[in-house]
C-alpha cells in the first residue's frame, strides 16, 4: 500500500493514532486502537471504529457528543460504535472469581475486582489486550483482534469499515471466528452516535422505522419524544440535562426490519441504517446532542465456526431523491 493513499498519523493534539479514508464522495477520519495512546481505552465498547468525523457534501455526520473527555471513560467514543453483551453481562464474568479475568470482545481480558453484578458503565482493568492488526487502505480500514481468554473463550474478530466506490455508503463488515473450546453466545449492538452538523435534538429531528414501533418504557417517551406511526419525533428541543430512553418492540424476525433512518431538517441530512441479520432487540436513547437507535443482533458461534454480519450506512441530503424504507438495496 502506498503511504500517499492514506493519512495515518498521531499528529493530533492528543497524539492518538488516526487514519483518514475516502472514496471521493465521503471522507471518514478514525482513531485507531492503541493500548497506550488510543483515543478510547475504556472497556465498554469495541475499540475498532472510533469515527470522529464522517463528511459528505460539506455536512458532518459524526463528532463529539459529550461535554468532557477522558480516554478511560466508558462512552468517550464517537460515530457508529459497538458493544458485545451476554445478557446484561460479559463472557466468563459469572464464573470468574474476584481477581480473575473475563472477556470483553473487541477489548481484551479484563479483571473482575469483586463479587458483584457486572457493571456495563464501569472501566475495568485490562490484563491482556490481545493481538491487534490494523490495515488502512485508501477507502477502508481493516481491524483484526485475536484473543485467547480464560475459561476456554478465544476468538479472531475482524471488522472492516469501508466506503463504497461511487456511493455515499459506508459499510461495517464483521466476522467472529471461535478458536476456543466453548460456544460464544453474545449480542452485539451499534450505539450510532450520529451528530448531524451539530444540530440539537428537537422538532427538526425524526427517526423512522420500517415497522410499527411500540415503546415499552416511558423515560421521556410520551413527553419529550412521541411515537407517531412509524416515526419517533420530538415536540420541543431537548435541554442539556434531558434524555429519552425506551426499548422498542414491533419488529419481526427478518432482516428487512433492520432499516432505520435518522434525519434532521435543520442540518438538511439523514442517514439510513440497515443490517443483514434480524433484530434481536432495539433500544432508543437520545440527549440534546445525539439521537441514537441501538439495534441488537444475536450471535452464537460454536468452536471452530465463524459468523459474519454487515451494517450499511447511507448518507444523504434531504432534498435529494432516495429510496423508501424497505426498498431493495
Amino acid at each position: 500500500m502506498a503511504l500517499a493513499l492514506v493519512a495515518v498519523a498521531a499528529s493530533r493534539a492528543d497524539d492518538a493514532p488516526s487514519a483518514e479514508i475516502t472514496n471521493g464522495l465521503v471522507t471518514a477520519r478514525l482513531y485507531l486502537p492503541d493500548p497506550l495512546r488510543g483515543h478510547y481505552r475504556g472497556t465498554r465498547f469495541d475499540w475498532a471504529g472510533d469515527i470522529y468525523s464522517l463528511r459528505y457534501a460539506g455536512h458532518e455526520f459524526s463528532g463529539p457528543w459529550f461535554d468532557s473527555y477522558d480516554p478511560l471513560r466508558h462512552d468517550a467514543i464517537m460515530g457508529p460504535v459497538e458493544e458485545f453483551l451476554s445478557g446484561e453481562s460479559s463472557l466468563g464474568y459469572a464464573e470468574a472469581k474476584p481477581g480473575e479475568g473475563f472477556v470483553r470482545i473487541g477489548v481484551g481480558v479484563v479483571r473482575k475486582p469483586e463479587e458483584k453484578p457486572y457493571e456495563r458503565f464501569r472501566t475495568y482493568e485490562i490484563v491482556d489486550a490481545g493481538k491487534r492488526t490494523t490495515v488502512p487502505e485508501r477507502d477502508r480500514v481493516t481491524f483484526e483482534h485475536e484473543l485467547s481468554g480464560p475459561g476456554g473463550y478465544a476468538y479472531v474478530y475482524r471488522k472492516t469499515i469501508a466506503l463504497l466506490a461511487g456511493q455515499t455508503v459506508m459499510t461495517i463488515a464483521h466476522s467472529l471466528k471461535n478458536v476456543g473450546t466453548r460456544p460464544i453466545e453474545t449480542e452485539q449492538y451499534n450505539h450510532n452516535f450520529f451528530v448531524l452538523d451539530q444540530a440539537a435534538t428537537g422538532p427538526d429531528t425524526s427517526v423512522r422505522f420500517n415497522f410499527d414501533p411500540q415503546g415499552t418504557t416511558d423515560r421521556g417517551l410520551g413527553q419529550l419524544a412521541l411515537l407517531r406511526g412509524r416515526e419517533l419525533v420530538f415536540p420541543s428541543e431537548l435541554h442539556p440535562k434531558q434524555s429519552v430512553f425506551t426499548e422498542l418492540t414491533g419488529f419481526g424476525s427478518t432482516p428487512e426490519h433492520y432499516d432505520i433512518r435518522v434525519e434532521n431538517r435543520k442540518a438538511g441530512t439523514g442517514v439510513r441504517i440497515q443490517g443483514d441479520r434480524p433484530l434481536e432487540k432495539l433500544v432508543f436513547w437520545s440527549i440534546r446532542t445525539t439521537a441514537c437507535p441501538e439495534p441488537y443482533v444475536k450471535l452464537r458461534v460454536e468452536p471452530g465456526q465463524e459468523q459474519a454480519w454487515t451494517l450499511r450506512y447511507e448518507l444523504y441530503e434531504l432534498d435529494k431523491p432516495r429510496a423508501a424504507p424497505g426498498a431493495t438495496r
